[in-house]
């Protein structure tokens, strides 16, 4: 059985260097990203899941990242992420661990995604936050990514979710305080200039979800 990440652990490199081909999709993502991101991320316990090179996690100031790639996870580690390998679906950590996590383009890879927000729960503090940003299958856009996604390396494996999706299965577990936004209108090929974010999902095929663990949270 092939593993999903093995195209990460085979063309790192290429991964990374897509970053910079499409550079204002890239810094769209990240502003988007940045909606829903407390005032000190460097003050609290951060972790990324499906960490990849690192591309969002510096940036954004999270400290540790979970990736099952290794040769994705020592770019990462260049770029300042205390990396841990391992799989989103079982999480290497205590109970309670983290303020604040993230999972950007990874949780359609995982191999069970509900299982990997479940294990989250488990890792989160009451009151810690996560932020998710997906490709978002129900956006103007998504059919653009489903139907790219057989010639595409690091796609292939992918089920695309759709913003409702993941809130459903966040509201399931209990979470709180859902909040979505939006960016990318265009294809990424015709992306000129970053974009800033809307609110809500539907038009912007990246789809970014924040939603916060209650502070007496119910059994898992």
């Amino acid at each position: 059985m092939i593993k999903p990440w093995e195209a990460f652990e085979k063309y790192a490199e290429e991964y990374d260097a897509w970053y910079e081909k499409y550079k204002p999709e890239y810094e769209s993502e990240l502003l988007a990203l940045r909606t829903f991101l407390p005032n000190n991320p460097g003050n609290l316990k951060t972790l990324e899941i499906g960490a990849g090179t690192g591309r969002f996690a510096a940036p954004l100031g999270f400290r540790y990242g979970l990736e099952p790639a290794r040769a994705m996870a020592e770019i990462a580690e260049k770029r300042g992420i205390q990396t841990v390998f391992g799989v989103a679906e079982y999480l290497p950590f205590k109970k309670q661990s983290f303020d604040l996590i993230l999972i950007v383009a990874a949780l359609s890879l995982f191999t069970d995604p509900a299982q990997a927000l479940r294990e989250v729960s488990v890792v989160l503090k009451p009151g810690g936050k996560i932020i998710i940003g997906i490709l978002d299958r129900n956006s103007l856009h998504g059919d653009f990514y489903e139907s790219g996604k057989k010639e595409g390396k690091f796609s292939y494996e992918a089920r695309f979710l759709s913003a409702a999706e993941v809130s459903g299965w966040l509201i399931d577990l209990g979470f709180e305080e859902i909040k979505v936004c939006q960016t990318l209108y265009m294809q990424p090929e015709k992306i000129e200039h970053t974009e800033l974010p809307q609110k809500g999902s539907g038009t912007g095929s990246f789809a970014v979800i924040s939603a916060r663990k209650p502070v007496n949270n119910r059994p898992s």
